[in-house]
């Protein structure tokens, strides 16, 4: 039986995240939501602390982090800024299937170096154009083209790309794979251009900055990350998404409480000795913050459990845990929405206008994004067939 502990974590790593949120990430966030621009700032104090690479393995000269630790980073980054969390989370994401899947390839081993000696941003290519957002499947292919090969792809966002350094692209094995052979393909700066092919005029998230691209490469063929993209989807990039992710939202909903109790606190020292009528309705929205966080942070433990035991890669790609990873994210993602409407009831007009400092109006349009990241609907699809054969353990 595996023993979890759902306490916030507290580390080096997670302290340089709350400084960079409370001292630029907050500073910057009304203008990188109203512009709608990358959140330059943040990831300048995140490469100047040293925490891109924060997920590369110690080995490598990394932090080696948990996930306890990288999620609690992404949630007080979101705290600031849910835009920043999201690319921040969406980085690490990248560099962790890297870690976890390339560590017996000399050119990948060399590349997380390099993360770590200049602090590269990673941004990942999934999407694309007549999948109809099953990235589970892929059109283009890599290609030979003389001594190396060809990557095109026309994806339908990707996040932060004009602002990355590289890219880590999914496509597949060979032009005569089927579209679930899949690969992982690293693209260097230099080695591939963009081409803007949508806008990213959003309700929310803006600072995420994901309009479609068509990508156009020629590359090495070491750029191939081992194995395949089902084994790097379910062993890594599924749980670490969903589990980051999660962080991020919990971030956005703490901030929204932050900004309803303060705002209760004004109330209670406008009349001494009286208890606001809200702090009712904040008492009882605090229940479901603490749920969420438990959750979100025992999941994440949970996870850092697994990784201890010898099999636990392949524990990763068991039913139970597909349905937890599943469950995890659409529970999440409509709490975190739904905490932020009841701060909304606590604070009322204060919160509904943007010019307030007890202003919601950027975490409800963020919050929103949530269920919309790998649709729930399409969760659900899943889950569903997945319960079929399942058997409780």
């Amino acid at each position: 039986m595996i023993q979890t502990n759902a306490a916030r974590p507290q580390s080096e790593v997670v302290a340089k995240a709350r400084a960079i949120a409370h001292e630029v990430a907050a500073r910057h966030a009304a203008d990188v939501d109203t512009k709608a621009r990358f959140p330059s700032e943040t990831f300048e104090a995140l490469k100047q602390a040293k925490l891109l690479s924060a997920a590369v393995p110690k080995e490598l000269g990394g932090d080696g982090c948990s996930m306890q630790e990288l999620t609690a980073a992404c949630a007080e980054l979101a705290h600031g800024c849910a835009a920043s969390g999201m690319v921040y989370a969406m980085h690490i994401i990248q560099v962790a299937c890297i870690a976890r899947h390339g560590m017996e390839s000399p050119f990948f081993r060399a590349y997380l170096k390099e993360i770590v000696d200049k602090q590269l941003l990673l941004a990942s290519v999934t999407s694309e154009v007549g999948v109809w957002g099953d990235t589970r499947s892929s059109i283009c292919a890599l290609t030979p083209d003389g001594d190396q090969f060809r990557l095109d792809k026309d994806a339908t966002t990707v996040s932060y790309g004009a602002a990355a350094d590289d890219l880590l692209v999914t496509c597949r094995r060979t032009p005569d794979a089927p579209a679930s052979d899949q690969i992982l393909v690293l693209l260097r700066a230099g080695e591939y251009t963009l081409t803007q092919t949508t806008n990213w005029d959003t309700m929310g998230m803006r600072g995420t900055c994901s309009p479609g691209f068509k990508v156009a490469s020629r590359i090495p063929g070491d750029h191939v990350l081992p194995g395949s993209f089902a084994d790097a989807s379910a062993q890594t990039m599924v749980s670490y998404s969903h589990i980051l992710w999660s962080g991020v939202w919990l971030g956005i909903a703490s901030d929204a409480i932050a900004r309803a109790s303060a705002y209760v606190r004004a109330a209670a020292r406008k009349k001494p000795g009286t208890v606001p009528p809200q702090a009712n309705r904040l008492a009882e929205v605090f229940v479901h913050l603490q749920a969420m966080r438990n959750n979100v942070y025992g999941q994440a433990v949970e996870f850092d459990a697994i990784m201890q035991q010898p099999d636990g890669m392949e524990r990763l790609l068991t039913i139970g845990w597909a349905l937890k990873m599943n469950n995890l994210k659409v529970g999440n993602s409509e709490t975190a929405p739904e905490i932020v409407h009841q701060a909304l009831q606590i604070v009322g007009i204060s919160g509904y206008k943007n010019d307030s400092p007890y202003s919601l109006g950027r975490n409800y349009r963020d919050s929103l994004s949530a269920a919309l990241m790998i649709s729930n609907d399409r969760i659900f699809n899943k889950t569903a067939s997945m319960l079929l054969v399942y058997k409780d353990e």
